[in-house]
């Protein structure tokens, strides 16, 4: 064997399986294709482990020490890092679907894609939580989107495409702590670290289905000797993954039964059912029997068809409670004869369909050994190995806001893989919007955000990062939460109906009044501050009371509304003409009148500042009546000032919106017919004023 290459393009893979342990030493070559150096197999000398679960560390670790040496020895130097599998003895899977909507259309990055899929994971760890009535602390050891959507439509990569909501249907799964530190334990007492971490489904999916296949609805079965691990493909993705705690321990315990033999000597006696059609064997009593081994293969062929029926019901389940298209079957536990016909007659499916994946699916593989024949065996040793090439997960250590936890390294953690493993919620990280205003407008419902608050304040070993900024073993990370932002506010005047004019003729003249907003039935002014709950609605009317107290007009018997006689009662809509006769018109006075069901919604207008009609109109009410109200115009729009027996500009400043904050840095212009003025001069009836601001130059 050559020795001199460099030992670190060697990845050194380890199956710990119920029955024995199998190390894999090997790499890739220009071709893309895994060369096997070496790999040697070593039996556990008691049942150290059962059912895929390692129950005696110290004996398994013994174990794993023999294989590293006998592996050393043949390769001339030092192992130290080591690549693993979990078995789904107690495997938990959970599928959800994450989504995120931006407020805008946005281009989607592989950060963004990132984030959706975290938070996905913590969507499925919190389903785990709640329907889980075990008391473990579970990891995600691994997931896998199924489907990606865009707007709602599928797409098969989100990266680079504009839209303004991303989702994916994401398949998380998990293991208890118990189990993954059992397993890391076993391996640090023999002296390796833990660089890559993966599922038993999972390695034996990278060997036997690869994903060009993965279109179809196939289902891979690992039958090792304490569980039989399944995972089922369909539409180019992993839809599930499931396993059973039965597999080829079961068959064993059997024929320990019936020949009256310890587990080790039954053992010998099945696998000897694969190689040859004699067995001798000798009970516990000292006496030695012949046997045929098709007689050991029908003596247990109860057993198999129970295992084979929880297996099949099993990939139904998992497959939507439908038989898949084919299964590939792998490991030893399935190569008894009998097995995968009887896994045929419970799928439903054809023996063809059904079949033993070996060297069939070891061809991009070569085994330098040549010693060494390709089996179904081989399967999950091997794509432990080739899966360090596409994950390269682990457990590292880092520091977060002053506590040390472990996180499993999918090798793309993020802070915000950090801030979760702590509890902090992804509303924490991102920036917080204020209460939102909820109400109704116009009978529709109506909801206004609040402002958006401060992001999160994110530091990476002391230097300014983000929630999707990398971290590694050993960092420190230091996160101060989000905060939320003001709750909304929201007033009349926003509304866009609220700045919409109501056009009616009076005696033949054009008036612009503006439209009546009201709020729980009752007439609010524009600077009102809409509550929760409130119900606002844009009136497209006055009645005709409302018309008079706005022109400032008594009702007389004489009015009439487009030629119809009219109450104060009477509602006028936009472009509806008012017409009366001017004899002994007075002004305005209150009247408590008997209005229909619709007028009694509405109450008293009060509106400080308004546009009136044109001077003609009020001119006739003021000379009629005495009044001291005079009509003018202010900056190009009419204005009515009254409650006075003479004026000033500064009068004006109560019925004009006009921003006297501005003279700090601004002199103000006022202008009383084109001549100059200021706050104190006097104004009449048709004067025309104008007020600015002009900047200050400075010499």
């Amino acid at each position: 064997m050559d020795t001199t290459k460099n030992p670190n393009q060697y990845v050194f893979g380890l199956d710990i399986g119920t029955r024995s342990i199998v190390g894999t030493v090997g790499y890739k070559n220009r071709e893309n294709r895994f060369q096997v150096v070496a790999q040697v197999a070593k039996e556990h000398e008691t049942r150290a482990m059962l059912d895929g679960q390692i129950h005696n560390i110290e004996a398994v670790s013994q174990t794993i020490r023999e294989v590293k040496q006998a592996l050393e020895n043949k390769l001339g130097f030092e192992l130290k890092d080591v690549c693993i599998a979990a078995a789904g003895r107690v495997l938990k899977t959970v599928t959800v679907t994450a989504e995120y909507a931006f407020e805008t259309e946005q281009t989607i990055t592989k950060e963004m894609v990132h984030s959706l899929e975290l938070l996905g994971i913590e969507q499925a760890y919190d389903k785990l939580k709640a329907e889980s009535t075990d008391t473990f602390n579970y990891y995600c050891v691994g997931y896998t989107v199924v489907k990606s959507y865009l707007n709602d439509f599928l797409m098969l990569s989100l990266e680079e495409h504009k839209g303004s909501k991303i989702s994916a249907d994401i398949l998380a799964t998990f293991l208890p702590e118990e189990v993954i530190d059992g397993l890391y334990k076993a391996v640090e007492k023999a002296d390796l670290q833990v660089v890559n971490l993966t599922l038993e489904p999972i390695a034996a999916m990278e060997v036997a289905i690869p994903e060009n296949i993965r279109l179809l609805n196939l289902a891979l079965v690992d039958v090792g000797a304490g569980t039989s691990d399944i995972s089922v493909t369909k539409d180019g993705s992993i839809i599930a993954f499931g396993m059973i705690p039965f597999a080829g321990d079961e068959i064993t315990e059997n024929i320990a039964k019936q020949y009256l033999v310890d587990f080790n000597a039954a053992e010998k006696i099945k696998q000897a059912c694969l190689n040859s059609e004699e067995i001798t064997y000798t009970d516990i009593l000292g006496f030695t029997h012949e046997l045929k081994s098709q007689d050991v293969v029908e003596g247990v062929k109860t057993i198999v068809e129970q295992i084979t029926k929880r297996i099949a019901d099993r990939i139904i389940e998992l497959n939507g409670d439908k038989p898949v298209s084919a299964v590939f079957v792998v490991g030893g536990g399935g190569k008894l004869p009998t097995f995968v016909p009887s896994l045929a007659r419970h799928l439903g499916l054809p023996e063809e369909r059904v079949a033993l994946r070996g060297k069939e699916v070891l061809l991009s593989v070569d085994f330098l050994d040549e010693t060494m024949e390709k089996d179904s065996t081989l399967v999950t040793p091997v794509g432990i190995c080739l899966n360090y090439y596409e994950k390269r997960n682990n457990f590292v250590y880092v520091t977060v806001n002053g506590e040390i936890v472990k996180l499993y390294d999918n090798n793309r953690l993020t802070v915000l893989d950090a801030a979760m493993s702590i509890g902090i919620s992804t509303m924490d990280l991102f920036p917080r919007r204020g209460k939102s205003l909820e109400f109704t407008l116009n009978g529709e419902p109506k909801s206004i955000k609040g402002f958006l608050g401060e992001a999160a304040v994110i530091t990476v070993n002391k230097k300014e990062a983000n929630m999707t900024t990398a971290i590694t073993s050993h960092d420190v990370v230091e996160i101060k939460s989000s905060t939320p932002g003001l709750d909304a506010v929201y007033q009349v005047k926003d509304i866009a109906g609220a700045k919409q004019k109501l056009t009616f003729l009076v005696n033949g003249i054009e008036m612009k009044c503006p439209s009546l907003i009201q709020v729980n039935k009752q007439v609010v002014t524009n600077d009102y501050t809409i509550q929760e709950g409130d119900d606002v609605k844009v009136l497209s009317y006055y009645t005709l009371q409302k018309l008079l107290a706005f022109i400032d007009v008594a009702y007389n018997a004489s009015m009439k509304i487009n030629g119809s006689p009219a109450e104060l009662t009477t509602r006028i809509y936009d472009d509806d003409e008012l017409s009366f006769s001017y004899d002994e018109i007075e002004p305005y006075q209150e009247i408590e009148v008997n209005e229909d069901e619709a007028a009694k919604e509405e109450t008293e207008l009060e509106l400080k500042s308004i546009e009136t009609a044109p001077e003609e109109i009020i001119s006739i009410a003021i000379e009629s009546s005495g009044s001291k109200a005079i009509t003018l115009e202010v900056n190009g729009q009419m204005v009515r000032v009254k409650g006075k027996e003479s004026y000033t500009v500064v009068d004006l400043l109560d019925v004009i919106d006009f921003d006297t904050t501005l003279a700090m840095d601004k002199t103000l212009v006022i202008t009383v017919n084109e001549l100059e003025g200021d706050f104190f001069t006097p104004i009449h009836a048709n004067d025309i004023v104008n007020l600015s601001w002009n900047e200050i130059v400075e010499k």
